[in-house]
């Protein structure tokens, strides 16, 4: 086989970069996550389980949307909430699967101190795939692929007309890959560990060990080394939310990347780079965190339905669209009367309001101040 990929190198692992432009981004970002990590600090109880409730919850879903999965936010944000024994109202039923998908984040934020071992993968990809299935294929679940379907490959296109993006490591070296890698993740080599966030990444996506959840656990693994740099176990910024934004950019760099040499300074200045917008946006989101408090506090004798519950805190966290009363009946499972009586009755409370605009359906937003 040609030699294309960076693992085909000898001494692969041995990566370089550019000292003088990544110390300046890591820079950057060590103050940028001091600084919302202070702010965030000086929240209430209430307000910072709040925030933690949202980075987690959207940490999870755009995680997986990377991957072109759609998860429920609203059984997501119930999974994080009973792990993280939150009192929050709203909770409703959680499939087997996202249950498993929050599982594997709750364990790599909260214990981040842990050490990264075989045996803890294994217990993360078998949470991932309870069933023993990828969609409609049988996969080898808790242990390293095993290629009996042929080299594992990253493609795209048609049938027929496949592009070849990546191809990883033969499965027969990945055990031995895989002891190199969680011996340099557990031992204390001196680097930072937002930075080895970026280069545990890619290390793990390289190798590609799973027969699939390999990204997903990539991802994970980064999370974990971020929440060591934050020292608290608490995550108030989603890099997945940012990548996925980025997604395209995301695939073709790390295709660079993968088939370049061990110099990886531009795949870390795009992870910096990521993760510094990231943590901007996560500074902009403590704003509306503050006004849905203040929502709260200021409906707090207001009596909702469930219903009523479930749907005023969608709009605070990212409804998408507008909002009508046949969108109410549809997310709430209950006939459009009842939707329209809901909304009226928190139109009629100061809660909802009709918008400006017009057309065939008419719309509703919050009242915010």
């Amino acid at each position: 086989m040609k030699k294309i990929y960076i693992w085909q190198q000898e001494d692969w692992t041995n990566f370089k970069w550019d000292d003088k432009i990544i110390s300046y981004q890591l820079g950057k970002v060590r103050a940028l996550q001091g600084r919302l990590v202070g702010k965030m600090s000086a929240l209430g109880f209430d307000l910072k389980n709040k925030a933690i409730l949202d980075t987690l919850t959207t940490e999870v879903t755009k995680s997986s949307e990377i991957e072109g999965e759609i998860l429920d936010s609203y059984q997501v944000r119930s999974s994080v909430a009973r792990h993280l024994g939150m009192d929050i109202s709203g909770l409703t039923e959680v499939d087997r699967y996202i249950d498993g998908v929050v599982e594997v984040m709750i364990d790599a934020t909260q214990n981040y101190n842990q050490a990264l071992t075989e045996e803890r993968l294994f217990g993360w990809h078998s949470a991932l795939f309870p069933t023993g299935r990828s969609g409609m294929h049988k996969i080898t679940v808790g242990d390293w692929r095993k290629d009996e379907g042929g080299a594992m490959q990253v493609v795209s296109g048609a049938m027929g007309k496949e592009k070849v993006h990546y191809q990883a490591p033969d499965s027969l070296a990945v055990p031995k890959e895989m002891s190199i890698f969680l011996s340099w993740v557990n031992e204390d080599n001196k680097i930072d560990p937002v930075l080895k966030a970026a280069i545990a990444h890619l290390w793990f996506v390289t190798i590609h060990p799973f027969d699939d959840g390999n990204g997903r656990i990539a991802r994970t693994i980064a999370d974990m080394f971020l929440t060591r740099a934050d020292e608290i176990p608490h995550r108030f910024y989603s890099m997945s939310s940012q990548i996925r934004k980025q997604r395209k950019q995301y695939y073709d760099i790390l295709e660079k990347t993968q088939k370049g040499s061990p110099d990886i300074t531009e795949w870390l200045t795009w992870f910096l780079d990521c993760l510094e917008i990231a943590l901007i946006d996560a500074e902009s989101s403590l704003g509306r965190v503050l006004l849905k408090a203040n929502f709260w506090e200021k409906n707090r004798l207001v009596s909702m339905n469930d219903r009523q519950t479930k749907m005023v805190n969608l709009l605070w966290d990212g409804f998408e669209g507008k909002l009508t009363s046949s969108k109410w009946a549809k997310i709430t499972k209950c006939s459009t009367d009842s939707a329209l009586r809901d909304i009226q009755d928190l139109i009629n409370k100061g809660v909802l309001q009709k918008t400006d605009e017009g057309g065939r359906s008419t719309n509703y937003e919050l009242i915010e101040e």
